[in-house]
């Protein structure tokens, strides 16, 4: 049997994985944190890994931009990965359970049926499953200290949660939303006459009463006849700026005269529409919670972080190990 993860279920997982090992050869050291070492090979691991990850979801402009910015800060994140890990070591949490549970989550979403398969799985990824549930282990321990020290002290009270939503309102307004239905005409598979005739005949066959999907599923073109050309609710600002021109002002049951877009003619129907409204607060509550305890949560753990640097001993001596490769 062959199975593989889908790559964005175990990439968090994968990063992790080339973290410094006991017993390693001795070798170039890039830095020193408190008992443990990070080495050139440790680096250079973490950076393959973190550089697949990436090359595979990102393209173009948007991966150099990305990955630039990510590479400078590579060491100095596998300094404070340690930094979490050694201090929830000390901690003596219990995270066993939280690792049969992950795993369990993880064979369950890839339809993983047997420990025997998981670990096939694992090893067509080049990865020992005993390595795997060490990694898994420590990064659930990095988030179960960052948990206990920092989420547990972060308070987001009601008073909070309006003043936010009278501050911002406008994040909270819906749009104006569409319930449309179109006749489509491809201006690639008729001559200009034929494409007249054509518009004519569906005018006329309109003005005449006849019903409005029928005439879109008999006499429009794909891909919009096949569904008798239902657009359904399209947000005010999501159509074609065109087609929306010609529909901001209809009222239910109104129709628009034949109108050109980039990729051929529309005679659109106006079924339905939804005013502009603003969400009550009640309804957004939630999200503006989870938004002012995420704003918290960030300082917080900047302080967090910054405070447990000042208090262990690093000391980096290559502080640009990609300048060595």
């Amino acid at each position: 049997m062959t199975t593989r993860f889908r790559p964005l279920v175990l990439a968090a997982v994968l990063l992790g994985l080339a973290g410094p090992a006991a017993g390693q050869v001795v070798e170039e050291i890039v830095a020193i944190v408190n008992e443990d070492i990070i080495t050139l090979s440790d680096f250079k691991e973490y950076h393959d890994s973190v550089y697949q990850m990436m090359r595979g979801q990102l393209k173009g402009e948007e991966f150099d931009t990305q990955y630039e910015r990510v590479k400078k800060d590579m060491l100095e994140t596998m300094i404070t990965d340690l930094l979490l890990l050694q201090l929830a070591k000390k901690k003596q949490y219990n995270v066993a359970e939280d690792v049969k549970n992950y795993v369990d989550r993880l064979k369950q979403e890839n339809n993983i049926e047997t420990d025997a398969q998981f670990r096939q799985a694992l090893l067509q990824q080049g990865i020992q499953f005993e390595q795997f549930l060490k990694q898994i282990e420590e990064n659930i321990l990095r988030q179960l200290l960052v948990s206990q020290e920092v989420d547990r002290s972060i308070v987001v009270d009601e008073t909070e949660g309006v003043n936010y939503y009278k501050i911002n309102q406008a994040e909270f307004v819906e749009p104006e939303e569409y319930k449309l239905r179109a006749i489509y005409l491809s201006t690639e598979s008729r001559t200009a006459d034929e494409l007249e005739a054509r518009k004519a005949e569906i005018s006329d066959r309109v003005a005449a009463g006849q019903d409005f999907a029928l005439l879109a599923g008999e006499l429009g073109d794909s891909p919009l006849k096949e569904n008798q050309g239902d657009l359904g609710f399209i947000k005010k600002g999501q159509l074609d700026k065109t087609l929306e021109e010609a529909v901001v002002n209809l009222k239910a049951g109104e129709m628009t005269p034949w109108v050109q877009a980039k990729n051929g003619w529309y005679r659109l129907k106006l079924e339905e529409k939804k005013e502009s409204r603003l969400k009550p607060y009640d309804e957004v509550k939630k999200d503006i919670w989870e938004k002012i305890f995420m704003q918290k949560k960030s300082k917080k753990l900047a302080e967090f972080l910054k405070d447990i640097r000042a208090k262990n001993y690093i000391k980096i001596l290559m502080p640009n190990p990609l300048d060595l490769q």
